[in-house]
């Protein structure tokens, strides 16, 4: 397939307002993927998208099909394919809207810290998380697949599902992408069986039933639909989208519980689709980790919150709500990713390793010494960072050596 690719762009952007590193691979986005050293893609709205960082700005490179310039390209969003001209490129924009820049994130930590001790504590660590504007449908299929899963697996089960079922985009470094596929392309009858023998248990199902729902009745404008008006799909322009009060916007509310109907959809996949597909943000997903979160620091886990039950789950998403505001789910993902062990410290240690040097030495009395030197390296178990781009392992090892002697008889 014949690609055009454009010249790297460089957008002034600090490491402080988006860190793609942590970023990328938080668990928000599954697609994402190294090209190249310190360099991540992705296929995205019918091209591939390539960034890379330096503390001072965020450079990015879009490489389209050919054919991107005489007809619209695949897209699983209708309105981005309407979007595209074919003698311009949208690519910016896209970047824009896609790591949602508009908000200072300097401003909004400096507000989260002084609602919140333990925010100020943690998130120092952890500058640049940003809330991504997803595809809807890519996240609503992303965290079905998360159900008891990591993000790890995940990741190769969304792969699977691009690789078998989405348009292929082109190639970089010998490597196929795939845009994402369809509702149409997962709703056929053998989808359900041939996800089983890739791997998705009982994930299977539910992604083939729920593609059907949405490919049939409901439709893609049903689901984009449930959008926030304030932070609309990519080329539509946003609108207000009324008061936060307890438990949400009516808008985010009427969202989740539509989402509930969907096979495979309990209340942290539609909080979870609510915050990163629909722009909710006052959305808080409650899984263990966050239920972690929640009984370390924030006194959850006694009386009649003891376990993470329905009621507790909606108490610990009302609490941030009240603590952070209306970014809460934004909040309470800079802490997610800092309870993350890919990002955490972690104890390291190597094996010993022996070295043996053995030295005779002859004695007057006709009896022989035999010297033994015996040279260990012994690694000793040291706790240090992880750094964010690359996962650096260290290990301090310190050397000793051992003499001994004896005496024998020739």
């Amino acid at each position: 397939m014949a690609l055009r690719a454009t010249e790297w762009q460089k957008l002034p952007v600090s490491l402080t307002e988006l860190c793609i590193n942590t970023t990328l691979r938080c668990g928000q986005s599954f697609r994402w993927r190294k090209s190249a050293e310190d360099e991540w893609s992705c296929a995205l709205h019918g091209r591939i998208l390539s960034f890379r960082q330096d503390p001072e700005y965020l450079q990015y490179r879009a490489i389209f099909p050919s054919s991107r310039y005489a007809t619209p390209p695949p897209s699983n969003n209708p309105s981005a394919a309407q979007s595209v001209v074919p003698e311009g490129d949208d690519t910016l924009s896209l970047v824009k809207h896609y790591f949602n820049l508009g908000p200072n994130l300097r401003q909004l930590y400096d507000q989260w810290a002084s609602a919140d001790n333990n925010f100020k504590k943690r998130a120092p660590k952890f500058t640049g998380v940003r809330i991504l504007r997803q595809d809807p449908w890519e996240a609503l299929i992303g965290f079905i697949c998360s159900s008891n899963n990591n993000i790890s697996r995940i990741s190769q089960m969304v792969h699977n599902l691009c690789l078998h079922y989405g348009p292929l985009i082109g190639h970089v470094g010998g490597e196929p992408y795939h845009d994402f596929p369809t509702p149409e392309s997962l709703a056929g009858p053998k989808v359900e069986q041939h996800l089983m023998k890739l791997g998705f248990g009982y994930r299977a199902k539910y992604i083939a039933k729920t593609a059907a729902m949405v490919a049939g009745d409901k439709g893609l404008v049903w689901l984009e639909g449930l959008c926030n008006p304030e932070n609309p799909q990519f080329g539509v322009e946003p609108k207000p989208a009324g008061e936060l009060v307890e438990g949400g916007r009516e808008g985010y509310r009427k969202a989740h519980e539509e989402l509930l109907a969907l096979h495979g959809v309990g209340p942290k996949v539609a909080d979870c689709v609510c915050l990163m597909g629909l722009g909710w943000s006052e959305s808080v997903p409650v899984d263990t980790h966050v239920w972690q979160i929640a009984q370390r620091d924030y006194r959850f886990g006694k009386g009649k919150h003891s376990s993470l039950t329905a009621a507790t789950y909606t108490a610990v998403a009302n609490h941030f709500r009240k603590l952070w505001g209306k970014e809460a789910g934004w909040a309470h993902s800079v802490l997610f990713t800092a309870n993350l062990k890919a990002f955490s410290e972690r104890l390291i240690a190597k094996t010993k390793v022996k070295e043996e040097d053995v030295k005779v030495k002859a004695e007057l009395d006709g009896s022989t010494v035999v010297e033994d030197t015996t040279r260990m390296k012994t690694a000793v178990k040291k706790k240090v960072k992880r750094a964010l781009e690359d996962e650096y392992q260290v290990v301090e090892v310190k050397e000793k050596v051992v003499k001994r002697s004896k005496r024998r008889r020739e």
